[in-house]
């Protein structure tokens, strides 16, 4: 029966994960074999089958179910939104699954449950696709480049919600009453606008004509005259008038009283003394005051010139500057800052605190070229162990680099390999830290070579 081919790939494009040291893709097909014999059918037709070339550097994905296959975006958002669903469910028993095999005594089921759960991890919506309308995954057990794995693998997926319509509602006119609003029985309005107020009619106000004369103290004798009195008459006058008398009475008033506090102010004479003169004891005196002072003749002290010439003598001593190894691994900033990784090409030694099981430090050299190489491994009776590795600078600057999976030996054997992250250290020499695993880092240091 032929399969659906899907999609194919260079398997440089994309970094390979795994748990125990070993990558889940050297085992997919394992994988898909223990889920099936596990029961867990719904799982092993998610999976896309892999198909490795004879060169082993591409991979072609087919299907493992019949059906018509469309990308995950030609679909509609409701038939992804079931898929989505079902991957949801048919992840959350494959977890399940994981958690238990983690916990069994056998090393074999504890590599198992490593696998599985890494194995539900996948670059991209772009590499989902919908057979007869189930979903199915290629390059399951693989990341981006630089990428570290989800927490939810789904999380590429989820659909993203929609924004919110804001409608603005047009502004009411300034002289529309709002209707009442009606209880639900309908029998009395909740809120009645009260009725407009009528305007009061103008009514001129009452007040006392104002006297024709008014009586301001000009002198101190003028206050003890009595003043005159006149009847007032009443009459009806309009209100705007009052601010008129106000002022008529403030321009009348205002320069009599100045007058008044000129003239019964005078100004008072300020009169100035001349200090008084100091007078100098006379020079036949002086003896008699500097008596009981301790005066002595003041000495000149002469200072060396070798003590002035070491004090002016500047610190002139050379900064010394750590001379950089030649064949160290030097980070460049300008290259980092381009996001390039050319100071990596050539050929490297790598050495580090690694002790193999006979007690002995293995062999470790690493051929990279843009990014691309492959590893030897030399370790116990002479084994050799390759294995393929790429390279790639984080968004942080550090630099990383990785081996899909352990390397494969002579012997048939594998060697785990160690997950490499570099950073510029003291003038941009790379500080570089290998990690076996969680509890297994050690320090490393690149030493370039001639071959």
């Amino acid at each position: 029966m032929t399969k659906t081919l899907l999609r194919s790939g260079d398997l440089d494009d994309f970094q390979a994960v795994g748990g125990g040291g070993q990558a889940v893709f050297d085992s997919a097909l394992q994988i898909r074999e223990t889920l099936r014999l596990r029961k867990q059918l719904a799982l092993v037709d998610c999976l896309a089958i892999p198909q490795v070339n004879d060169e082993s550097d591409r991979v072609a994905w087919y299907a493992p179910i019949e059906g018509k296959a469309i990308a995950w975006k030609a679909a509609d958002a409701d038939t992804r939104e079931r898929a989505r669903r079902f991957l949801h469910n048919t992840f959350e028993s494959a977890l399940a699954l994981s958690r238990k095999s983690l916990q069994s005594d056998k090393t074999a089921q504890q590599l198992f449950g490593a696998l599985l759960e890494k194995a539900l991890q996948f670059p991209g919506e772009n590499h989902v696709y919908l057979v007869d309308g189930k979903p199915v995954i290629t390059f399951w057990g693989f990341i981006n480049l630089n990428e570290n794995t989800r927490d939810d693998a789904l999380a590429c997926l989820t659909l993203p919600e929609p924004e919110p319509v804001i409608e603005q509602l047009p502004e009411p006119p300034v002289d529309t009453i709002p209707e009442p609003v009606m209880f639900s029985d309908g029998d009395k309005p909740l809120f009645t606008p009260p009725p407009p107020l009528p305007e009061p009619p103008f009514t001129p106000v009452e007040m006392p004509e104002p006297e024709p004369e008014i009586a301001i103290p000009l002198i101190p004798e003028a206050q003890s005259q009595p003043e005159k009195t006149v009847p007032a008459r009443h009459r009806r006058i309009p209100l705007w008038s009052l601010p008129v008398a106000t002022v008529v009475v403030a321009a009348v008033a205002v320069p009599l009283l100045w007058k008044q506090r000129a003239t019964a102010v005078e100004p008072t004479p300020i009169v100035t003394q001349p200090p008084a003169p100091i007078e100098l004891p006379a020079p036949a005196d002086l003896p008699k005051l500097t008596a009981g002072l301790p005066l002595h003749q003041a000495d000149v002290v002469k200072v060396k010139e070798e003590n002035v010439a070491e004090k002016a003598k500047p610190d002139d001593e050379p900064v010394v500057i750590a001379a950089i190894p030649k064949d160290a691994l030097v980070m460049e900033a300008g290259e980092l800052k381009a996001g390039t990784t050319r100071f990596l090409n050539g050929s490297w030694r790598v050495l580090g605190d690694i002790k193999d099981p006979t007690g002995n430090a293995p062999s470790l050299r690493y051929q990279i070229q843009n990014n691309k190489g492959t590893a030897r491994v030399v370790h116990g009776k002479n084994i050799v162990c390759r294995a393929d590795i790429f390279s790639g600078l984080h968004q942080n600057g550090e630099l990383l680099i990785k081996s899909r999976g352990a390397a494969r030996c002579a012997d048939g054997s594998r060697y785990p390999m160690p997950e490499i992250t570099c950073k510029a250290g003291t003038s941009d020499v790379a500080q570089c830290t290998g990690r076996y695993d969680a509890r297994t880092i050690v320090p490393l240091t690149f030493k370039k070579t001639g071959a």
